[in-house]
């Protein structure tokens, strides 16, 4: 009986590691990087959408919601999402994001939306699903920050409604889904072998 206690799984922990924080910061400045390359296409691609019908914009969205994804799922920690998306956002405005500073506001806003996803499953499912409602409460979390910081409070309501649907379809497969093989890829190639998610892609 002891010997089977003695090798049993130790107890998981919400605290964060050394290693978490580094493997974070490597994340979030990767996705700076990506933000950076679409702000230029994402957003030629939002006004595209945008001048056929207002609102449909949002469907251009869900690659600037994706930090948030990949920091939770891989990193399964509280903070992790918001910490990633954070450092992507700063990363993006330092290195000339059109929006500036307001870029910080929306990684902390789209952050917490996939944060409030993992807390309700109390950072312990991390599958598609999970993945996919993640990237959809990012996008969500960015429709009420734009409602005060960008003035779309004062837009009609079925523009609201349009940009909020296609907000949570982008979140749901550029981020949620992308989100979701991105870790499997890279898992399958060993780089997540200290993370419980590189473990259960060897099992």
């Amino acid at each position: 009986m002891s010997t089977t206690r003695a090798s049993a799984a130790p107890k998981r922990s919400l605290n964060w590691r050394v290693v978490d924080i580094v493997v974070a910061s490597v994340l979030g400045v990767a996705c700076g990087f990506v933000f950076l390359g679409w702000n230029a296409v994402g957003y030629a691609w939002f006004q595209a959408m945008d001048a056929i019908t207002p609102g449909l914009g949002g469907i251009a969205t869900g690659i600037w919601l994706i930090g948030g994804v990949l920091g939770g799922l891989i990193i399964r920690k509280p903070g992790a999402a918001v910490y990633v998306e954070v450092l992507a956002a700063t990363v993006s405005a330092v290195l000339g994001s059109q929006w500036g500073i307001e870029t910080l506001y929306s990684g902390l806003a789209q952050g917490l939306g996939v944060e409030i996803i993992l807390a309700i499953f109390l950072y312990r499912r991390f599958g598609f699903g999970v993945s996919v409602l993640a990237g959809m409460a990012a996008g969500w979390g960015a429709f009420i920050l734009e409602l005060f910081l960008s003035g779309n409070l004062a837009r009609s309501f079925e523009f609201q409604m349009i940009y909020l649907v296609t907000l949570t379809i982008s979140g749901a497969i550029l981020a949620g889904a992308l989100g979701f093989f991105v870790v499997k890829a890279l898992a399958k190639t060993g780089a997540l072998d200290r993370f419980a998610a590189g473990r259960e892609q060897r099992a």
